[in-house]
């Protein structure tokens, strides 16, 4: 099957891609919601049963130094929270997590590790989903559902995007009355560039700022103080940050990467991600805020902003 067809399922019907690179983290205890709170970018405190959100971990300096989705699961009662990162990231989060626990009531637990998970992806997803007689649920939601195959995870991170996380044999039985269209990393990766999101540990790494990153949903203002709060405040009253996350298209030759951006033979940036579709070259990276309107090159070629669709 090729790339276009592949992300045609993606856009117009539903696709399915096994997900071997997720890893979750039980955080537990009678101070866990302050705690937590404290130490990432988005609010904690104010989520419902069901309700999740995208979220940094900063340093004191506020760079980035891993991002996670965190959920409060079902019930009310007792206050429990599911965080999920890639399995990469999971040790890093955990280390640093640990380091701030002093006198909290407040225990981290490796979670899920012996269940598979699947993505479901496009906008067929939604009606596929509800014809297994599992919840349709909003973005940066989670719900526990019983099928004749075994109780099953939901989590929707983003619109269209649904992960299904059960024992193995319930993920195989679902997976094989459904009628989707598998696809494969390339396809994967392909539509994340398309849809310009950053992939921690490519796009975002451990010398980034949050506000370059673009990513607002994961930073909330009004929260209160939390690990690297201060740096994070500092860039908002002074209303920018010298580079941001930016989409190319690119004409010439697909980069190695990192590749250097520059404009009038002055460095202007990077390009992260990139990837071939067609005969088109797409591509991630940072771009310098004085030189978003001068023609940019890179190694092998020029790279055109795209316009936020």
């Amino acid at each position: 099957m090729s790339l276009e067809t592949e992300l045609e399922a993606i856009r117009t019907g539903a696709a399915i891609y096994p997900l071997t690179d997720r890893a979750f983290l039980r955080i537990t205890g009678s101070d866990a919601t302050r705690w937590l709170n404290g130490m990432v970018t988005n609010n904690i405190k104010d989520l419902a049963p069901g309700e999740g959100n995208y979220n940094f971990l900063l340093n004191a300096q506020g760079r980035i130094q891993a991002d996670c989705t965190i959920y409060r699961t079902p019930p009310a009662e007792p206050i429990e929270y599911l965080l999920e990162s890639d399995t990469s990231q999971i040790p890093t989060i955990q280390q640093l997590l640990d380091h701030f626990i002093i006198m909290d009531d407040v225990e981290l637990t490796p979670a899920l590790a012996d269940e598979q998970s699947i993505l479901i992806l496009g906008p067929n997803a939604r009606a596929l989903l509800e014809s297994l007689a599992l919840p349709a649920i909003a973005s940066f939601n989670l719900a526990h559902a019983d099928t004749p195959h075994g109780p099953v995870l939901l989590l929707s991170a983003t619109a269209n995007h649904y992960e299904l996380r059960a024992a193995t044999a319930t993920i195989t039985a679902l997976t094989a009355i459904t009628n989707l269209t598998p696809i494969s990393h390339e396809a994967l990766e392909a539509h994340r560039i398309l849809s310009a999101i950053p992939k921690f540990g490519q796009d975002i790494r451990d010398r980034d700022l949050p506000q370059e990153t673009a990513q607002t949903h994961a930073l909330h203002f009004a929260k209160g103080c939390y690990l690297g709060q201060e740096i994070v405040e500092r860039i908002r009253s002074r209303g920018q940050v010298h580079r941001t996350f930016t989409a190319f298209t690119l004409t010439g030759q697909l980069p190695e990467l990192p590749a250097a951006l520059e404009a009038n033979g002055k460095p202007a940036g990077e390009l992260t991600s990139a990837i071939q579709i067609g005969d088109t070259l797409h591509a991630l990276g940072y771009l310098r805020r004085e030189a978003a309107t001068q023609p940019l090159t890179y190694p092998g070629g020029i790279a055109t902003p795209r316009q936020a669709s």
